[in-house]
């Protein structure tokens, strides 16, 4: 089965394509241009040149499933907030649907109100809000990885549900791909919504507890 990772170049996707290619998965990488393709060739991963805000159907052919880790990034406008993070995952979404494809992860948020959220940040969640409703609503098999605040901190390993004083909320990087490399290692499920926080359980342990939808 291969895996189509939108969102590749980004700090979250190029530790996933690393991983998973260390695992053996078959993935393929979305990036922007010749410049970031060459920075991942270095990870072996197989790469695909297109645009969130254009050209993007032939980077799904020929896949089985999507992961969907794309930003606009905290220094964009909310222009770029509305193409990326609600108009480019609306058309994966549907990309995934007109291909039957078997599972569609999405790199969500933790925060599921927009207004509860820093007011640099509302436009963002708002638009998180409304990507995750097109995937919930889809035909497509779905996972919502929902992070806390991003960290660079070494990755664990190891994992919480919950908000907890030893975590503050937080959720590192190495993490958030270390996991969806074990979920593409998983059969594909109807539906989960999983909170992903920092924590003392290991994956094995983590998995055991999960409700499917």
């Amino acid at each position: 089965m291969t895996t189509l990772v939108v969102g590749a170049h980004g700090k979250i996707g190029q530790r996933l394509c690393e991983r998973a290619v260390s695992e053996g998965l078959s993935v393929r990488a979305l990036v922007r241009n010749e410049e970031q393709q060459n920075e991942l060739a270095r990870t072996g991963v197989e790469t695909v040149i297109g645009d969130l805000e254009g050209d993007l159907a032939h980077a799904f052919e020929g896949c089985d499933e999507v992961v969907f880790t794309a930003g606009s990034g905290p220094h964009t406008g909310a222009d770029k907030t509305l193409m990326i993070d609600l108009n480019g995952a609306w058309r994966c979404v549907e990309y995934a649907e007109a291909l039957n494809m078997k599972r569609f992860i999405m790199v969500s948020t933790l925060h599921r109100e927009p207004l509860d959220g820093p007011d640099a940040l509302v436009p963002y969640l708002a638009a998180k809000r409304a990507a995750d409703y097109r995937v919930t609503a889809s035909t497509v098999p779905h996972v919502l990885v929902r992070p806390g605040r991003l960290t660079d901190d070494r990755g664990t390993g190891h994992y919480s549900i919950a908000v907890t004083e030893e975590n503050g909320g937080r959720t590192s990087r190495d993490n958030v791909a270390e996991a969806i490399v074990h979920l593409l290692g998983t059969p594909v499920t109807d539906a989960l919504d999983l909170p992903l926080l920092d924590g003392d359980t290991p994956w094995s342990e983590l998995e055991k507890s999960l409700s499917h939808g």
